[in-house]
């Protein structure tokens, strides 16, 4: 089983290569759904596992200059205290309960659709954005939808381990519509960080970290990740996103039904 699990990574970390996102999108329904692992136990070794390499990747955008730290710390006034009010609410109904795990699982489900839905509209929504300047925020009324938008991926990372990603950076492009690709995603990235390790630690102390699992996914996923960077420019990134939204609609679908 721990070769499947090592498998796991490397598939899903070629994948975050070759298209820059679905890690969570994909592993934790993968666990879910492949391995039979119950979906509490499934977000909480992702998120660990997503803290972990969203850290490498934080530092190799710093260095490059792609991160907008006033960003950063509007994004983590909100996601931060959500994470942590998530956690204490999935506590006090008792986050391993069946009946809980099944609307983890629905909330798995929703946040796989935000992130198909992502991934097909981001172009069009942004051009539309940028063709509308007058509707864009401004000043206080920016600084304070960021906090927002933090708060609400805070909630959904928290508990389905999804939204940091593909949706984050989409909404972070709307909000953001001037900011550079590598500054979207590398200040997407670099809130991830404390955002998935306060959700992890909080899933660690909710006893849903499986700790075997964990390393035998990082074993996959740190030459997956590697791989699929280097192959990224020679696949057409049309045919890799079409294939992921169909793939993540065809789970979303599996884990409602």
């Amino acid at each position: 089983m721990t070769l499947s699990y090592v498998a796991s990574g490397f598939s899903v970390g070629l994948l975050v290569g070759l298209t820059g996102v679905g890690g969570g999108s994909l592993m934790t329904p993968l666990l879910t759904l492949l391995f039979g692992i119950s979906p509490t136990v499934a977000v909480g070794t992702d998120l660990a596992f997503a803290s972990t390499t969203k850290a490498a990747g934080t530092l190799a955008h710093r260095f490059s200059g792609n991160v907008r730290w006033d960003i950063v710390r509007h994004l983590c006034l909100g996601a931060l205290p959500a994470a942590i009010l998530a956690t204490f609410a999935l506590k006090h109904v008792g986050a391993l309960d069946k009946e809980i795990g099944q609307i983890i699982r629905y909330s798995i489900a929703f946040s796989v659709l935000l992130t198909v839905i992502a991934l097909i509209f981001r172009g069009k929504m942004q051009a539309w954005v940028q063709a509308h300047p007058e509707k864009q925020l401004q000043g206080r009324s920016l600084a304070v939808a960021t906090v927002v938008l933090g708060a609400l991926l805070g909630t959904l990372v928290t508990i389905s381990s999804i939204g940091a990603g593909a949706i984050g950076a989409t909404l972070l492009v709307l909000l953001y519509p001037r900011l550079a690709p590598a500054e979207i995603a590398g200040t997407d990235i670099a809130y991830a960080v404390p955002l998935t390790a306060i959700a992890a630690f909080g899933h660690w102390w909710l006893g849903s970290i499986n700790w075997e699992l964990l390393v035998a996914l990082l074993l996959g996923s740190l030459p997956g990740i590697t791989l699929g960077s280097l192959a990224a420019r020679r696949v057409p990134e049309k045919i890799l996103r079409a294939l992921l939204a169909s793939t993540l609609t065809a789970v979303a679908a599996k884990l409602v039904f």
